[in-house]
């Protein structure tokens, strides 16, 4: 029993000893390989330098070892920048690999609305309206547009007043008086029938309305002139 188990410690041992011996081995082939592939690039590389001297030689160029050699130094001691430029131009290219579907949904999307805007019109609109602006600059001068922006702040709060809902309405009512009115062939009034005409209550509550409206304005515009 004691031979048995002797026997495959021994057959173990030797197993372990031929892996051992392989590895060795692979290890030396990879070693010669890479000798053979460093000699063979020196001799590439001999016959480039060498075929690149007697080139620039012909071309009259004159090499600066001291400067090429300070050169290769540098290569050498910026190996590390170099590759973190070439890992910032790989994670550059990935993005873009990324961000190309995105962009093509993003021109594909701007083209849809730009048609989307052609057909409703709106570049038709906003050429008309360049229109209008030139219009305004040929009318107006620096000078008008300078008193505009001085009286801007009057003229919204003139315009906010008469966008109340109760001015609108008046202005509305007006407007439709004026429109069912008889414009052409106006009835005439003698004095005496306008003086009948004058004691009817719309006409009171009329002259009554221009005469507070009168008054008000005369008080505002006083006022005014005192501050």
């Amino acid at each position: 029993m004691a031979d048995i188990n002797m026997q495959e410690q021994i057959n173990e041992i030797n197993r372990k000893l031929d892996l051992v011996l392989s590895e060795i081995n692979t290890q030396r082939l990879k070693r010669e390989e890479v000798t053979d592939l460093v000699d063979d690039l020196t001799i590439i590389g001999n016959d480039v330098f060498a075929s690149t001297v007697k080139t620039l030689d012909k071309a009259g160029v004159e090499l600066d070892y001291e400067a090429l050699n300070s050169l290769l130094i540098r290569f050498v001691r910026n190996i590390g920048t170099f590759n973190g430029m070439f890992e910032m131009l790989e994670s550059a290219n990935d993005l873009m690999k990324d961000l190309t579907p995105i962009i093509n949904q993003v021109g594909v999307d701007a083209i849809q609305k730009m048609t989307e805007f052609e057909e409703k019109g709106y570049f038709a609109f906003f050429g008309e309206a360049m229109k209008i602006m030139d219009n305004i600059v040929e009318h107006f001068t620096p000078e008008d547009v300078s008193a505009l922006a001085d009286n801007v702040v009057t003229m919204m709060e003139t315009v906010k007043s008469m966008t109340q809902p109760d001015m609108l309405e008046a202005m509305n009512n007006g407007l439709l008086v004026y429109k069912s009115m008889e414009t052409k062939n106006v009835k005439e009034y003698s004095m005496w029938k306008a003086f009948r005409a004058m004691n009817s209550p719309e006409m009171k509550r009329g002259l009554g309305f221009m005469i507070t409206f009168m008054q008000k304005l005369s008080k505002t515009l006083s006022e005014g002139k005192s501050n």
